[in-house]
């Protein structure tokens, strides 16, 4: 991924972060409880993130290398500089507003005030760096240039910007999205952990020449598609194209007429639905689609039918250390959670399983923008487990940015594949997709 996709998805999470904060206070400005831990939460999270590594970055290589490129990129060089610089005693003085509130010493009024106007200034410098320092960027940068930013932006050993610091990104984020209000966020009281070991293998599913029909329509027409173990893969494309019937079809949920579908080097394309899952193949659906009547809990044991009694507990332990809010209702019925919560619920649900294959369609969908990166946050540290996952998702852009590879979709037949990385920078896939 080259620097500038990287700059403008951090971007992106910050603007969600800020429009999350915004949508908090005025809530506290309508009279909502100080929501003391999840203001800790996010302003960690800029002060790791955005000023030790987001900044210092810009700082060293793009803004450098753009001075020495172009006179007129100065000025407003000078202006993100010095909001750069003023960034840590901006927090510091958020922070002593927030203390100060938490200990009923100012209004909580005025406190959202203060986040409003932090909030405006963050938004303020995301918009003049993406509407004009990184067109300029795009012009005036040599080849060289370029070289030496991608390397400083995909640098896995550095201890300020490499894995084990986005790692941490991560948990931050994790953080913020778990203790986030009800309408925005998680709602819970205490946080998980994302945190797992590593372990990556080789080869997984393998689906040749697959076609399925709906009476007389073919959805599906001769898709050849591989995944190999401990890979993401994106499926893009438009509403209809039959992202979610292939997903049916691997399932083993929506018949095939023709092709065949290789799992683990075995044939299962006459295999019933809940035998490919007692082989590993766990779907999240559209859709969330929990059991509402039935508690969190119950919902949950439902997912690890196929498994073994002693393990269950065990497991849903585990989902419960990564959302803590269906530990906290575990005992509600899964139709009175929100949107965001159901979700995190479906993902648990089909991890219940302990799948070899995670089939993850649209996870995102009709979720609030803190909860979207959440998503996303999850999907990048179950991909970090080793866990292989296929993955249709509406957010063409955050699917491909997060997936080893991809394909395009477009009415039942592939068009396009390659890397993620290769199709975020596909003219056809970005004026089609990627609204670019």
């Amino acid at each position: 991924m080259d620097a500038l996709t990287t700059i403008s998805q951090e971007h992106s999470n910050m603007w969600r972060l800020a429009t999350t904060l915004d949508h908090v206070a005025s809530d506290m400005q309508a009279g909502a409880p100080l929501e003391i831990a999840f203001f800790e939460a996010a302003l960690d999270y800029i002060t790791q993130f955005v000023d030790r590594m987001h900044h210092p970055k810009e700082d060293d290589f793009l803004f450098r290398l753009l001075r020495l490129r172009s006179t007129e990129a100065a000025e407003v060089l000078d202006a993100l500089e010095a909001d750069h610089a003023r960034g840590p005693e901006n927090l510091a003085q958020l922070r002593a507003k927030l203390a100060a509130a938490a200990q009923g010493q100012l209004p909580v009024a005025e406190l959202a005030v203060a986040i409003k106007r932090y909030t405006d200034g963050l938004k303020g410098h995301i918009r003049t760096e993406e509407k004009q320092v990184l067109p300029l960027a795009r012009k005036l940068l040599l080849p060289q240039d370029w070289a030496e930013i991608n390397q400083a932006f995909r640098s896995h050993s550095d201890p300020v910007f490499g894995d084990q610091a986005r790692a941490e990104f991560r948990e931050l984020f994790h953080r913020i999205a778990s203790l986030a209000p009800d309408s925005v966020g998680l709602g819970a009281s205490s946080v998980g952990s994302l945190q797992a070991p590593a372990t990556v293998q080789p080869v997984l599913l393998k689906v040749e020449g697959l076609e399925s029909c709906y009476g007389r329509i073919k959805a599906l027409k001769g898709i050849t598609l591989e995944v190999r173990k401990g890979e993401t893969v994106a499926l893009v494309g438009a509403n209809g194209a039959g992202k979610t019937t292939f997903l049916r079809a691997v399932s083993g949920v929506q018949a095939i007429s023709a092709g065949s579908i290789h799992f683990d080097g075995e044939d299962i394309s006459r295999l019933r639905s809940d035998k490919r899952m007692r082989r590993g193949i766990c779907q999240s659906p559209e859709g969330r689609q929990v059991f509402g009547p039935l508690s969190i809990e119950d919902n949950l044991r439902l997912g690890a039918y196929t498994q073994p009694k002693h393990q269950v507990a065990g497991d849903m332990e585990k989902i419960f250390t990564m959302f803590p809010i269906l530990k906290e209702k575990r005992a509600l019925p899964a139709g009175t959670l929100s949107g965001g919560q159901q979700q995190m619920l479906a993902i648990g649900r089909a991890l219940m399983g302990r799948p070899s294959l995670l089939l993850l369609d649209e996870p995102s969908m009709g979720l609030a923008p803190l909860l979207v990166e959440e998503v996303f946050n999850v999907i990048r540290t179950l991909k970090s487990q080793g866990m292989t996952i296929l993955l249709v998702e509406q957010n063409a852009f955050a699917a491909l940015a997060i997936a080893d590879r991809g394909y395009v979709l477009e009415t039942g037949t592939v068009t396009l594949t390659g890397t993620g990385e290769d199709l975020i920078h596909n003219e056809q896939v970005r004026a089609a997709y990627l609204g670019m």
